[in-house]
């Protein structure tokens, strides 16, 4: 082994107060990050400025066009846009480097959103030199957004195409939130996409779609087989905020063959296109994104109290940011956009025998719910947030992106319903056992306990602070009562009650009452009388339970 390698697994987590002075300035100079306090010498400040100059001619030329954008690697990852911070289940103050939850996705920023509209039915994306088409019209099978991309002449231009999944996620905004699928209104949703630049739709309940039936077709065909056999192609949801494989043909809820909106893009080919690099050092370059990943995950370094690499989320959050490993000590948890940047879209457990994940990287192998070999979800640091809760975060899976789906011989199936390389949300925190069959339509597996990779690097200039912390008197207990933000009370629960400790029994509701047959004050999925898909959409929180806060108005939707 060289002397500048080290040891395979060998790296250390220092105290968290007694790092944060050294290691990450929060003012940086443009080019080199030296820190602002530094005064530089004269012969240093010229080459700085003459490097400042140079970057700014660069970035005029590629504003000007767009198309010299694969010149510069071509895979400019875009912010999430996320910028308020979470706690296992709502908005908290930013913390501090000593607090817990330090280092999620909304205190770094990346590289912003920008677009401009041409005024010619395109968006040009100023990040990543893409032009869209601005309004996806009516949906489409995906044998026609296929069809369509060769025939489309919108201003102008004949060199439209289907995006790549990756480009694609280039557009999704996790400013948004996952609305109730029971709801048939759209005007207080927000959506994962720019709405003042892209014309976006929710489902049409009169043509029975749900609200979140607004998923975005790609060119990116799964390399494996989900569901029972189904040919699958990766598609993005900008309702719900999630990358999902979606059949190609199969029938959807009308009977008819799904139909998906389509977006069609041109310029920068470059986009997506990995260009990674072996450092020799147990670290792995991407030359494509300015990103450098660990070569290996938390399984590989022993982490977690079990020592299997296992996190849940503030402990991935707390792990990433206290890592030292190759000589580094600036590691970070990634967002779910810089995660899903690293899958390989051709490679799968089914198809390859490996994680979607290029092999230049060492991925750990686990078993299943199944009891099969497969590859972990790991974690990012973006909350997906869920009617105003922030109990969940986004993962991406690269292994088999596992349901329990319904049998048709009764009982429940688990199989690969969305594919290695989806993005979904787990959980932060809790029992997994909870969730026998998962949860969602698709019975979605619950690990909450996730692997990690961490990185460094690329655009991430930290911030300590973010906008006002949205609290309402519903959502936390109401202004007034003596407690800061990150104080306030969860939905479901008295002014102080810890998670789990609901409200006494003499203000359940005769919902509560009359299901709850082992009297622990909420309704287990077992001991819920209505369909499954009720109870999940319900489990506002996802934890398993049924409190008193989540019980519904009145009869579902379809009975009224």
């Amino acid at each position: 082994m060289s002397a500048a390698q080290p040891p395979r697994g060998r790296y250390s987590l220092k105290p968290r107060a007694a790092s944060r002075g050294r290691r990450r300035p929060w003012l940086t100079n443009l080019t080199h990050k030296t820190p602002v306090s530094e005064p530089l010498k004269p012969e240093g400040a010229a080459v700085e400025l003459r490097s400042v100059l140079v970057q700014a001619a660069l970035l005029a030329l590629l504003l000007l066009h767009p198309a010299s954008w694969s010149l510069a690697g071509g895979y400019t990852i875009v912010d999430t846009a996320q910028e308020r911070c979470y706690n296992n289940t709502h908005e908290i103050l930013y913390p501090k480097p000593t607090d817990a939850f330090f280092g999620q996705d909304a205190q770094y920023q990346g590289n912003q959103p920008a677009y401009r509209d041409n005024g010619d039915g395109t968006v040009t994306d100023l990040t990543t030199g893409l032009m869209w088409q601005k309004d996806p019209g009516p949906k489409k099978t995906f044998r026609e957004a296929v069809a369509g991309a060769s025939a489309c002449r919108l201003a102008g231009h004949d060199d439209w195409r289907l995006p790549t999944i990756k480009q694609l996620y280039s557009l999704i905004l996790f400013s948004g939130m996952d609305p109730d699928p029971r709801s048939a209104g759209s005007s207080k949703q927000r959506p994962f996409i720019d709405t003042n630049h892209f014309v976006f739709q929710y489902g049409d309940a009169a043509k029975n779609e749900r609200i979140i039936d607004s998923q975005y077709a790609t060119s990116t065909q799964y390399v494996g087989k989900t569901m029972r056999g189904n040919d699958t192609m990766f598609g993005v949801n900008f309702a719900d905020g999630r990358i999902k494989g979606y059949p190609i043909s199969h029938p959807g809820r009308s009977g008819r063959t799904k139909r998906y909106y389509v977006m069609y893009v041109r310029g920068n080919t470059a986009y997506g296109k990995n260009q990674f690099h072996d450092n020799g050092d147990g670290t792995i370059t991407d030359g494509a994104t300015g990103l450098t990943w660990m070569k290996r995950d938390s399984g590989h370094l022993k982490a977690g109290e079990n020592r299997d690499g296992k996190l849940n989320w503030e402990q991935a959050l707390h792990w990433a940011e206290n890592l030292e490993y190759a000589g580094h000590s600036d590691w970070r948890l990634p967002n779910v956009k810089e995660l899903q940047s690293i899958v390989d879209y051709t490679r799968s457990p089914s198809t390859s025998k490996s994680a979607a994940m290029d092999p230049i990287f060492e991925v750990t192998s686990i078993a299943n719910e199944g009891g099969k070999k497969d590859y972990p979800f790991y974690w990012s640091s973006t909350t997906h947030t869920r009617l105003h809760s922030g109990a969940a975060a986004s993962y991406v899976a690269f292994g088999q992106s596992l349901g329990w789906m319904q049998s048709f011989r009764g009982g429940r199936q688990l199989m690969d319903v969305h594919g290695a390389g989806s993005q979904r949300s787990d959980p932060k925190a809790g029992d997994p056992s909870r969730f026998p069959y998962g949860r969602g339509p698709q019975g979605d597996v619950i690990r909450i306990y996730n692997f990690v990779r961490a990185v460094r690097g690329g655009k991430a200039t930290p911030k300590t602070s973010g906008p006002k912390v949205e609290m309402t008197e519903a959502q936390y207990g109401g202004p007034g009562q003596g407690r800061r933000p990150e104080q306030a009370t969860p939905p479901g629960m008295r002014p102080g009650a810890g998670p789990g400790r609901e409200r006494g029994p003499g203000n359940f509701s005769r919902f509560v009452q009359r299901l709850d047959r082992n009297k622990d004050g909420k309704v287990s999925k077992s001991e819920f009388d209505g369909p499954a898909n009720h109870f999940d959409h319900l489990d506002r929180d996802g934890d398993g339970y049924l409190s008193e806060g989540e019980t519904p108005q009145g009869p579902p939707r379809g009975n009224r």
